[in-house]
């Protein structure tokens, strides 16, 4: 055993010591939404075949009126939290703000806990027969929580804001991008959405730039949700989210807990059977909380594994397990020395065993990844996909073919993350560890919180080099991942990496309407993608949640999506 590798071990044990870590997911996803592609696909195939336009009702399987009358009311459900960046729909690019945004704001469509697109405010819709206008028409009883009415004004109102310069979305152009008009305001060229027009106070018109299968599906981001005209620039963060969804904000205590109230008006099934949901932002460790009768529910991190699932703990049956449609990796920027060369990232990719990080760090808990798009993506195969696979020696023959030729002619690397504990983070220190002891690379670790990482990881230009980073689904379709993640221009492309013929590619996938070629043409590119090393996956993650046997109707979902007008408690006695 040479001394490098005994180091590293060493290093490893250490870091095992130190628990769960948690990476906060980034995206539009990072956080988010989504819908099951071949639902929004079909419905638009049918939508165009037909001679006139075709009303189409959202169906919401969910749990029978029978089923939701027998529920118990009342109770509160407490779980831990973290601080949201921000709680505007329009700005919201993170999961943790997505959580809470999701049950205190609505839109015109949504998803249910088995991910299927649902009625929201819209109670149906119509496509043309050009599959580019889409009339939706609004339920009658829908009303913000201060009690005022919805009506499509609102939800012109809530596209455009989202779409003006001021507002600074940085998701619009992403989810909103494909409406008439959208890029104009974004750029300062126009003052309005021409692709929205209010036809009466319970219908509104939006006109896309062409048919696309995934249209609707981006409407489930909370950046086309409705929101207050007169409350939502408050400074008050209570008065601002004067929202439309199940749950009410009542209190935001900073780094204390954030309390959600049950919205009595709200206007579709199931209503919540809950009093409220309250969030402990300043809580300990969540299991030992959970044991203590102090939480709900409570997330399971790798080092408090194996006791929750001995079966001598009693905890065990309490145990949830979800496969999350999402993948961890390392951002290479594509604009920045040294990684502005592929064949020092296609090194950086070889000389990095993502297996023994996996096998170490989460204890097997979480699968190795080898490419972006999760095997869970409906759909989609990612057989013979692979990323630059482990080799140590292929590793050191890139970075010698590379302009910079060898380790120490590299420029100085920091690798960036997030992280709220003052111990290097763990997942950072294996990367830099394996770096040096398979490279001889020195890599300086930079953390910062959430707020501010994400903050530096938006600007126009990353200035990060180097940063580890998840993204969650936002929707159900490898689109979300390699269109958003990849595409040159993108606003979520921060490892600024641009690539012709993946471009090509990606346009060419989001007009294809049939299912089948489109996941082709995504198979392709990221095939490119992948051998071009802007990112090097880590792991899809795997959600472990702790469950009280009086929950019931606790769903934990692969993606973020509303899931607490689902829950009731039965407590006996």
């Amino acid at each position: 055993m040479n001394r490098e590798r005994s180091t590293l071990l060493i290093i490893i044990a250490v870091i095992v010591v130190l628990a769960c870590i948690v990476v906060p997911l980034v995206g539009v996803g990072g956080y988010l939404l989504l819908i099951r592609t071949r639902s929004a696909t079909s419905t638009a195939a049918i939508a165009l075949q037909s001679p006139a336009p075709a009303a189409t009702s959202l169906s919401q399987p969910g749990p029978s009126a029978t089923a939701v009358s027998k529920r118990p009311k009342g109770g509160e459900l407490r779980l831990p939290g973290s601080m949201p960046p921000t709680l505007d729909p329009a700005q919201s690019t993170d999961s943790t703000s997505a959580g809470y945004i999701v049950e205190i704001f609505s839109g015109l469509v949504t998803l249910d806990p088995d991910l299927q697109l649902v009625p929201d405010i819209a109670q149906s819709y119509e496509i043309s027969q050009d599959g580019r206008t889409y009339r939706f028409h609004l339920r009658q009883n829908v009303r913000f929580h201060n009690g005022r009415a919805v009506k499509a004004s609102d939800v012109s109102y809530s596209l455009e804001r989202s779409c003006s310069p001021s507002t600074g979305s940085p998701v619009a152009a992403t989810y909103l991008g494909d409406i008439v008009g959208a890029r104009d305001m974004l750029a300062g060229r126009a003052d309005h959405l021409a692709g929205v027009k209010v036809v009466d106070d319970y219908t509104v018109d939006v006109q896309i730039d062409a048919p696309r299968a995934s249209f609707l599906a981006k409407l489930s981001h909370p950046v086309a949700y409705v929101v207050d005209r007169n409350s939502i620039g408050s400074s008050d963060p209570v008065k601002a989210a004067n929202g439309t969804g199940p749950f009410k904000l009542t209190e935001f205590k900073e780094n204390d807990h954030i309390t959600l109230q049950a919205n009595t008006n709200y206007y579709r099934e199931p209503k919540p059977a809950l009093d409220r949901v309250v969030f402990q932002l300043a809580a300990g460790d969540p299991v030992t909380m959970y044991e203590n009768d102090e939480l709900d529910i409570a997330p399971v991190g790798t080092g408090a594994l194996p006791r929750v699932q001995d079966p001598q703990s009693g905890l065990s049956e309490q145990l949830s397990i979800t496969e999350q449609m999402a993948t961890f990796y390392i951002g290479l920027n594509c604009q920045l020395p040294p990684f502005n060369d592929v064949k020092v990232r296609q090194a950086f990719a070889q000389a990095l065993d993502r297996q023994r990080i996996v096998d170490n760090l989460y204890d097997k808990t979480v699968p190795a990844a080898t490419t972006i798009v999760p095997p869970t993506m409906p759909g989609y195969s990612i057989s013979g996909l692979h990323a630059p696979a482990y080799d140590v020696a292929a590793a050191k023959q890139s970075l010698s073919q590379s302009s910079y030729g060898s380790a120490h002619k590299l420029p100085p690397i920091t690798l960036h993350v997030s992280s709220a504990s003052p111990q290097t983070d763990p997942t950072a220190a294996a990367i830099a560890a394996l770096l040096k002891e398979n490279l001889g690379i020195d890599i300086t670790i930079e953390q910062s919180d959430w707020p501010t990482f994400l903050g530096e990881l938006n600007k126009p230009k990353n200035p990060f080099q180097m940063y580890v980073l998840g993204w969650i689904a936002d929707y159900p379709d490898p689109e979300n991942f390699l269109n958003l993640l990849f595409h040159t221009g993108s606003a979520d492309n921060h490892s600024r990496y641009s690539n012709p013929e993946v471009d090509k590619l990606l346009d060419q996938a989001g007009l294809e309407m049939d299912a089948q070629k489109r996941a082709g043409l995504y198979e392709q590119a990221e095939r490119l993608i992948l051998a071009d090393a802007p990112v090097i996956p880590l792991y899809h993650d795997v959600e472990y949640w702790l469950t009280k046997p009086y929950v019931k109707g606790m769903h934990y979902p692969a993606m973020v999506v509303p899931r607490f007008q689902y829950v009731y408690i039965e407590k006996g006695g």
